[in-house]
């Protein structure tokens, strides 16, 4: 049930009515009408913008349609009253059994409750985290890696068919870097005295490596040229990584459904093939670019390359795709990976990436428009900084790495479901605060904490009406007699309860997974000030002593919005919690 939905179809179906009589003209295109809750709630239960967006169609003045459409939805018996506010939106509001038909389909559907079919089965490839294998994952990718999961698994709740991708650097020089210094830390583990330079990986996460390598190859390295031990220090040092940051992402609560291996491209044919397929297309030629801006004339030496006409796809300029002395640029790996993920039937690509990748997007949108001809749609989302506080200062201090916080080490100090759900508390592409002391503390400015003790607070009264004998499983709930809710309290939380399934449908359609978190709080805020006037008026409390009925009707209303919670916190990667300590 989503009862928005529901109620805007309504809506539809009387414009419709509209138009058969002659009120309205033939033709008018309805995508824009919306049913959402009022700004103020005081106006009413739902409001609608139709007679707004049809008006210019129609030729006729707001007002005017509103009101006809307002005496057609007179007549449905949903609909108590269809009031015009100003010139011309349309408030509703709806017959108390709606609002108890809200609950009974929770009840009735449970985990499903929320579930759309916006997707139609759509294959999505979700591609995040995405670090460079040479250390352990720090904070940052923590957010990108909470985000990507979250995301994933809203889609999936929303109908998509989703895969889960990690994209392993391990083509560049970086890895070179790696190997070199893995192959000091192995020198090490033989007893000699090693510097590391600058461009090299000093952090304490290698020292297992070298030993590793000691393990396997013993003393065949030592003091021996390059050509020898870098290609296999390369390949096991990169091995040993990913092995961490696959234990990373585990104890994060992330399992990735594909790994792949930017190095498998080079060497294969991809790169050649993904670039045929632009040269076939036209857009691939030998040119010059203009200077970079700031370039002084005498400052730039214009050489030809090899160019991705980019700009017919939407960016600012062409791009190169093989440098003058042959090699390939970063972007033309780029391309041939998006390729492989457009040949491999994905109708949906999104890539989630740090902040400092802005420059990116355009390039890489425009790749892949011209890879599917304009078929598959690549969003490209970019996740801000994170900003670490403990005891009111900036927290930086690793002891693996020597200069940052890793995943690791927050997952350690506060936990895998506080991590997830903080990351979660703010838009991607806004500075989040993460403080130590704050995610620990038990208030309501924790907002983790403030949406489990919701989801205990109900266990806790649904286990003290067990106690009294009284049944709260959801087939004895169904089965009682239905609480009319006519304290403002419980209208408050059984509509935002109703609003679950509009929730998960626009944060699946914009791609913004903090959008059901914040839809938790939200909730979990007026389940507790429910409780809270239950202190006051012993009429409100859950459990209603010596009162079966009355108990098993307000148990009803608590139970959905503990399974609404549930619903949330699944998505957000978090256990619901039973009790609190």
């Amino acid at each position: 049930m989503n009862l928005f939905s529901d109620i805007r179809s309504l809506v539809i179906q009387e414009l419709n009515s509209l138009t058969e009589t002659g009120v309205l003209p033939e033709g008018l295109e309805t995508r824009a009408v919306t049913v959402e809750p009022p700004r103020d709630l005081a106006h009413g239960d739902m409001a609608t913008n139709a007679a707004m967006v049809l008006a210019k169609q129609a030729k006729m003045k707001p007002r005017d349609i509103a009101d006809a459409l307002a005496a057609n939805l007179m007549k449905d018996d949903r609909v108590t009253d269809a009031s015009v506010a100003g010139p011309g939106f349309l408030n509703l509001r709806l017959a108390p059994q709606v609002w108890q038909g809200v609950v009974h389909s929770i009840l009735t559907q449970g985990a499903d409750y929320g579930r759309c079919d916006l997707g139609e089965g759509k294959k999505v490839n979700v591609e995040f985290v995405s670090a460079n294998p040479t250390g352990p994952m720090h904070v940052g990718h923590a957010r990108g890696a909470v985000f990507g999961d979250a995301l994933a698994s809203l889609l999936d709740f929303a109908g998509y068919k989703v895969t889960r991708e990690y994209y392993i650097n391990d083509g560049g020089a970086q890895v070179d870097v790696l190997a070199r210094s893995a192959y000091l830390r192995y020198l090490e583990a033989h007893g000699r005295d090693v510097a590391f330079e600058d461009g090299t990986y000093p952090g304490e996460y290698l020292v297992e490596v070298g030993q590793m390598l000691k393990d396997k190859v013993g003393d065949a390295w030592i003091d021996q040229p390059e050509d020898v031990w870098l290609v296999d220090a390369r390949n096991l040092s990169t091995e040993a990584m990913m092995a961490m940051i696959r234990s990373d992402l585990a104890g994060l609560g992330v399992k990735m459904d594909v790994y792949y291996s930017e190095k498998s491209l080079y060497g294969t044919g991809r790169i050649e093939a993904a670039l045929g397929s632009l040269d076939g297309k036209g857009l691939i030629y030998e040119g010059y670019l203009e200077p970079p801006k700031g370039k002084k004339p005498d400052d730039w030496e214009p050489r030809e390359q090899t160019l991705f006409k980019s700009t017919a796809h939407g960016d600012d300029v062409d791009r190169p795709v093989k440098k003058s002395d042959g090699g390939w640029t970063y972007f033309a790996p780029d391309i041939a990976y998006h390729f492989n993920k457009i040949e491999r039937g994905f109708d949906i690509l999104i890539d989630i990436l740090g902040a400092d990748h802005g420059g990116y997007v355009k390039r890489m949108k425009a790749a892949v428009s011209a890879l599917s001809d304009g078929r598959v749609p690549l969003d490209v989302k970019l996740m801000q900084l994170v900003k670490l506080v403990k005891d009111g200062k900036e927290f930086k201090m690793s002891k693996r790495s020597g200069n940052f916080v890793t995943l690791s080490d927050v997952v350690e100090m506060v936990g895998a479901d506080v991590t997830r759900f903080v990351m979660l508390t703010r838009k991607n592409d806004a500075l989040l605060e993460f403080d130590f002391d704050k995610v620990q503390e038990q208030s309501k400015d924790n907002p983790v904490f403030y949406v489990q003790y919701a989801h205990a607070r109900i266990a806790s009264v649904r286990r003290k009406a067990a106690a009294e004998g009284i049944q709260t499983d959801a087939a004895s709930l169904l089965a009682a007699e239905a609480d009319p809710m006519a304290d403002a309290g419980e209208q408050a939380l059984v509509r935002r309860l109703a609003d679950w399934p509009r929730q998960v449908a626009t944060a699946a359609r914009t791609n913004e997974p903090h959008r059901i978190a914040f839809y938790l709080y939200d909730l979990a805020s007026d389940l507790h000030a429910l409780w809270n006037r239950g202190n006051d008026n012993p009429s409100l409390r859950f459990v209603q002593e010596g009162n079966k009925a009355a108990t098993q009707s307000k148990q009803a209303l608590v139970h959905a919005c503990q399974i609404v919670i549930a619903n949330g916190l699944g998505i957000c990667g978090v256990s619901p919690m039973e009790e609190m300590r």
